[in-house]
């Protein structure tokens, strides 16, 4: 075990207030708490042409691992009924620990870490479930202010996609100034509430 481990934690996909589902919802909670949509961003790796698997802490070659508080981050990906939607595909990108993307628009001073992947393609399992260890992500400076830590997520099933950002409970104060945040919890889609659930229902910090 990590040195660094602390307690299980929550997480929420797209706007805080209501759109996480805990590992103790039923279905009837899933009307009132499906996930909101956002857009795909200015850092959405493109032409990324590198390792695509869960572990984003290790990258191969590198002369060590990711720099940052590693996470294990795991959930559903489940329909408008809370069924499992089986196969869905995430593409899931982020900042590194220093809050820069490997980017080349991104024009942020941090430094880049070569140990670290920052982007994951995969598939949910039959039960809708997905997992990835991964980096907490830092926050950054942004022409909208400062972005808190943040994840970005780009699901595909059979004839639906959803594009959302994952944030972390315990940087409520950073959530609330978020504008992209505030903006989601006023203005959700109904098209993507119809169809979706991500929840991302628990996860380890190591």
């Amino acid at each position: 075990m990590d040195k660094h481990f602390v307690s299980r934690r929550r997480f929420a996909a797209g706007a805080l207030a209501g759109t996480a589902i805990g590992a103790g919802f039923g279905k009837a909670a899933l009307a009132q708490s499906l996930t909101a949509t956002s857009e795909l961003g200015p850092f959405y790796p493109s032409g990324y042409r590198g390792e695509l698997d869960a572990d984003l802490t290790r990258v191969a070659g590198a002369s060590r691992p990711a720099e940052g508080q590693v996470i294990e981050l795991m959930g559903r990906v489940l329909d408008r009924h809370g069924k499992p939607i089986r196969g869905a595909v995430l593409d899931l990108w982020q900042a590194n620990t220093h809050g820069r993307y490997d980017h080349p628009q991104d024009p942020a001073v941090m430094p880049l870490d070569p140990g670290f992947q920052g982007f994951a393609k995969i598939s949910t399992g039959n039960d809708g479930s997905w997992k990835i260890r991964t980096i907490k992500p830092g926050a950054y400076d942004s022409p909208i202010g400062n972005r808190p830590p943040h994840i970005h997520l780009d699901v595909t099933g059979v004839d639906s996609r959803i594009v959302t950002q994952m944030y972390f409970p315990e940087n409520a104060e950073a959530n609330a100034r978020d504008q992209l945040l505030a903006r989601w919890a006023t203005a959700r889609r109904p098209r993507w509430q119809a169809r979706w659930a991500i929840t991302a229902t628990a996860g380890t910090s190591s």
